[in-house]
């Protein structure tokens, strides 16, 4: 393929990997085998000064730019260099050049006209987090479309491309977006040449809607300036589409009867944040990434989940965590209540607590005190101490002949001798 232009010294220019509007991208190689994608602008730079508006309105984008490989992120391509190119004066961003299909490519044959759910939610969490990490640092991409997501097959990462949008002037963007942007993935605010941080958001609900319903919500059957204009007032003004009848009418015809009630079965999760993304107002979208992939996050247990199971797993948690607090007040219950003793001073509280059942024993034995049981508790359990033993009546009788017989020998005793007899049943005693 022969050089339209030279890009820069040291950097070959292997020829247009796509062309339009807003400028083409070229694959670019460095010295060895190290291959990059190089995005030209299409608005040439005549001064390469900071006294040139335009020069320095590139200048101070692409500053802004370097700040998302500040930290590297899997699912953002890498900004290698930029410029201004040695014939044609144009300016450049070169990128490293990810090698696998986009989005366009895995969504035609011979591939499926959708992705499963699964596949879905993958690329869902890998395009909000590459959002969510541009947007922190002020980074608005402004062009996110099916062709500006490649699937990396060295990694198996879904990676977002091509940020020359972004390095646009508003001049520059609001007509490259009017007459050649892809007006299918735009948000209502572009055709006004505005780009927000819910641009990026809206943008990412007609990806997602795409793959799983196998169409964008508003297909733009040719590129004439009447076709482009329907699409946008369609964008603007027209209700989103069921997703899930599209889905149903794209589903392919080789999958089993179980795989296709299967597939049909997108979580409403999902569904309820794609919807949230495509409203016309940006103030109803995410205010930005962050939120998005927070969103996603919270919502999503696994990829490929259903509702119910999710909600079996949120009621098992739910559960879980109420055993578990109960069981914390408990455990909190017992320290609260726990005292610590010395040991000396529990070893004689033992003692004198056996001492004062000994005497309670002793003193209720001495005054012939009687325990009966309840009738309406018959077979309940009762103390050994407290059980009720039926008297006899033989060693009673007897055991009075023998007090009265006391009572007559002690009535004639001497003074002294009851005295002693005192003092030995005292020492008996104890």
């Amino acid at each position: 393929m022969s050089k339209v232009f030279t890009i820069m010294e040291g950097l070959e220019n292997m020829g247009a990997l796509r062309t339009g509007g807003q400028g083409s991208v070229y694959k670019g190689r460095r010295i060895g085998p190290i291959l990059s994608a190089v995005k030209l602008l299409p608005t040439p730079i005549a001064n390469e000064s900071l006294d040139d508006k335009n020069y320095r309105k590139f200048v101070s984008e692409v500053e802004k730019l370097k700040k998302v490989n500040e930290v590297a992120n899997p699912n953002v391509v890498k900004i290698l260099s930029w410029g201004i190119t040695e014939s044609g004066s144009l300016p450049f961003i070169e990128m490293e050049f990810i090698e696998g299909p986009d989005l366009c490519e895995l969504l035609s044959e011979p591939h499926e006209k959708i992705f499963s759910i699964k596949e879905t939610i993958k690329l869902a969490d890998q395009l909000a987090g590459a959002l969510a990490h541009c947007h922190k640092v002020g980074v608005k991409h402004g062009d996110i479309k099916s062709n500006n997501i490649k699937f990396n097959i060295h990694t198996g990462n879904y990676v977002l491309l091509d940020f020359g949008l972004s390095i646009m002037s508003d001049e520059e963007r609001r007509s490259s977006m009017r007459h050649a942007g892809a007006i299918e993935f735009m948000a209502p605010e572009q055709n006004e040449g505005q780009m927000l941080f819910q641009t990026d958001i809206y943008s990412f609900g007609v990806v997602l809607f795409e793959l799983l319903a196998g169409s964008v919500p508003f297909p733009l059957h040719d590129n004439g300036e009447t076709a482009r204009n329907t699409v946008m007032i369609a964008h603007m003004e027209s209700p989103v589409p069921d997703l899930l009848s599209l889905r149903k009418e794209n589903l392919p015809k080789n999958w089993t009867a179980a795989q296709q009630q299967h597939e049909m079965q997108v979580p409403a999760w999902l569904l309820n944040i794609i919807y949230k993304c495509l409203e016309k107002k940006p103030e109803d979208r995410y205010a930005n990434g962050m939120y998005l992939q927070d969103a996603i996050v919270e919502n999503s247990v696994s990829a490929g989940n259903t509702d119910s199971n999710i909600v079996a797993l949120k009621t098992e948690n739910e559960t879980l965590q109420t055993i578990l607090i109960q069981l914390q007040e408990a455990a909190l219950f017992v320290q609260k209540s726990t005292i610590t003793v010395p040991r000396s001073l529990f070893n004689g509280g033992i003692v004198f607590i056996i001492i004062l059942v000994g005497l309670s024993v002793y003193g209720l034995s001495s005054k012939k005190i009687v325990y009966q049981s309840s009738p309406q508790a018959t077979t309940a359990y009762v103390p050994f101490m407290f059980r009720y033993t039926p008297p006899n009546t033989t060693a009673i009788n007897q055991t009075k002949d023998s007090i009265a017989k006391a009572r007559k020998s002690k009535a004639r005793a001497p003074i002294v001798k009851k005295r002693k007899a005192k003092k030995k049943k005292f020492l008996g005693l104890f």
